[in-house]
């Protein structure tokens, strides 16, 4: 399989044998998934970030998860041993496109930070248009207010424009169905940063797939991936599970991909 690349591309080539690093967006309830949450506590797997109070939104125009009204002693047993082990912990806010308030978001993100000490936020359905770069802005300074130093990952539907890139850590440009990850290209204004500022999160890859899954990955010059063979159809999360691959998976994270 080939792919067209303009000039611009030359630092996404540079990097694209880089070692990968892993994000996890967030499994289910530990209660229901307690193999998945323990299987993270594995020594030496290359997590960048994990995400806790994650979830498919119950209705379209909804918010999907976030810390709950009290802490719950099954987040705390599967969070406390990746933070000892040094991951990155990362709170679930969803953003619903900017329509969620200030006031909600602050509110979650404030439980986070009491009940499991989280080392900054995802924020889910993020905008990626001019039009809601500053209310972005404005809300990931509120953030780092509340915790100094706050990972924050953006995370678009789609490649969005690069002033985005001065408000987060790390930009998610691309999470959907390998259907259309396969084809995808990347914005070349991202060839002009590094590979660990962006992530991609994919579902519905094949086993027979990964390898091309990861050759993608490194051309587009995204330095943390998380790839699965579940899916979303009948409007199920595809991320609360392990992929059926997990430890095929996890051991193709880190020296390149041979061409």
């Amino acid at each position: 399989m080939s792919y067209l690349i303009s000039p611009g591309y030359r630092r996404a080539l540079a990097a694209r044998k880089a070692p990968l690093r892993l994000a996890v967006p967030g499994f289910a309830h530990p209660l229901v998934a307690p193999a998945e949450w323990g299987g993270l506590q594995r020594a030496g797997l290359p997590l960048d970030w994990v995400a806790i109070g994650g979830g498919v939104p119950v209705e379209p125009d909804g918010a999907s998860g976030g810390p709950g009204a009290r802490q719950d002693p099954y987040w705390l047993s599967a969070v406390v041993p990746l933070r000892t082990s040094g991951v990155r912990v990362l709170g679930h806010l969803d953003v619903r496109y900017g329509t969620r308030s200030f006031g909600e978001l602050l509110s979650d993100a404030q439980r986070y930070l009491n009940w499991y000490r989280v080392d900054g936020f995802t924020l889910a359905r993020c905008p990626a248009d001019e039009a809601g770069l500053s209310g972005t802005r404005r809300m990931a300074g509120a953030l780092r207010t509340l915790l100094d130093g706050a990972y924050l990952v953006l995370s678009h539907d789609a490649h969005p424009g690069p002033g985005y890139a001065d408000v987060g850590d790390q930009l998610v440009t691309y999470a959907g169905p390998w259907s259309g990850y396969r084809w995808s290209r990347a914005a070349e204004w991202t060839a002009d940063h590094p590979p660990e500022r962006f992530c991609h999160l994919v579902h519905g890859v094949p086993r027979t797939h990964l390898d091309e899954a990861l050759r993608v990955a490194r051309w587009q010059g995204a330095g943390t991936v998380y790839f699965t063979d579940r899916t979303d159809r009948d409007a199920l999360d595809p991320w609360e599970s392990l992929p059926g691959y997990w430890d095929d998976f996890v051991s193709r994270i880190g020296p390149g991909v041979s061409e």
